[in-house]
């Protein structure tokens, strides 16, 4: 890159996660800290084409490290996929002397920069904000240990009801089509089943499973489903047990949107602050069109054609934990 940076434009984009605040913080601090203009986008690529920029100091994103959601706003833009829509934004962002950017998101919206990067050889680098932790090119993603955290809350709460009542509660989890929320605190709440997308689930099986537990005379059991499982979500595999086994008392729990909300946790405020530092830095050495994530703890970054063309596969040990462990 043959141009100097002195203006960055962040935004956040496609789905909230926790701890996107605390990297709008990081990202902001530091570049001040590098004597750079910062703006901020408001609602992600429709920020862009409506020209909706704010500039910020160290006292807009004070107090926010704390907070979920994002200052930003997110959103959606299907205007901007066009050629039309990347010129607008791009007049834009250069109307107001802003010449790169950082973007905080997941799979499409660094798709949408890996785009406009072909049309305008704009600076771009991104970092992955999702609470799906299904991006190529980074253990882990902020937003994810704070989600599974909020899972394992929920269902330790239900798991007591459970016993109380001898219920089988199937608990679905978010996952359209990543199964990592539901592997991971499937295994830290002890969940009797965990069902994902990755793997066919096999319903007869599963009835088989919990009419064994019946005869062992165990009180109660949670199954966790990820809302894309090939069976279907927590209450089409619910009917198909109801079908097969009337005596099981079977209640079903939809955790939803309360996902993607709450105070990030600490793992998540730390790796935020990370990956925003990481990102300005790298801005700076003339970086772009690449994914800072956190690979075997260390800073790495993937080209966002292959974070976005490559797959992140399921752990197998943690597949084959979940078996081993149930009861």
């Amino acid at each position: 890159m043959d141009r100097k940076i002195q203006h960055i434009g962040v935004f956040t984009s496609g789905g909230d996660a926790p701890g996107m605040n605390a990297c709008i913080r990081a990202v902001v601090r530091s570049a001040l800290n590098a004597d750079l203009m910062i703006s901020g986008i408001g609602s992600g690529y429709q920020g862009m084409l409506e020209g909706d920029f704010v500039s910020l100091g160290t006292s807009d994103v004070s107090n926010i490290i704390q907070r979920g959601g994002t200052i930003l706003k997110a959103s959606r833009c299907e205007e901007f996929k066009t050629s039309a829509g990347m010129q607008k934004a791009y007049d834009n962002l250069r109307q107001k002397g802003i010449d790169a950017l950082i973007a905080i998101g997941g799979d499409g919206t660094f798709r949408g920069a890996n785009e406009f990067i072909s049309k305008f050889n704009f600076p771009v680098i991104g970092i992955p904000g999702t609470i799906d932790n299904d991006m190529y090119g980074t253990d882990f993603t902020i937003g994810y240990d704070t989600a599974i955290n909020t899972v394992v809350e929920a269902v330790d709460k239900i798991r007591d009801t459970a016993e109380a009542h001898n219920r089988l509660f199937i608990i679905e989890v978010m996952g359209k089509d990543a199964g990592f929320i539901a592997l991971r605190s499937g295994i830290a709440v002890g969940a009797e089943a965990v069902l994902i997308p990755e793997t066919k689930t096999h319903v007869d099986e599963l009835i088989a499973y919990l009419q064994r537990r019946g005869e062992n005379k165990n009180s109660s059991s949670i199954i966790i489903v990820a809302e894309g499982d090939d069976a279907g979500g927590a209450l089409e595999i619910a009917a198909k047990v109801k079908e097969h086994y009337v005596d099981y008392d079977t209640r079903v729990s939809i955790l939803g949107h309360m996902q993607r909300g709450g105070a990030p946790t600490c793992m998540d405020r730390v790796l935020a602050s990370r990956l925003g530092v990481g990102a300005v830095t790298a801005l700076l050495e003339g970086k772009t069109n690449e994914m800072i994530g956190i690979i075997h703890r260390d800073i790495s970054f993937t080209p966002f054609e292959k974070a976005c063309k490559h797959h992140k596969n399921i752990n197998k040990h943690l597949l084959n934990i979940v078996e081993t462990l149930s009861g």
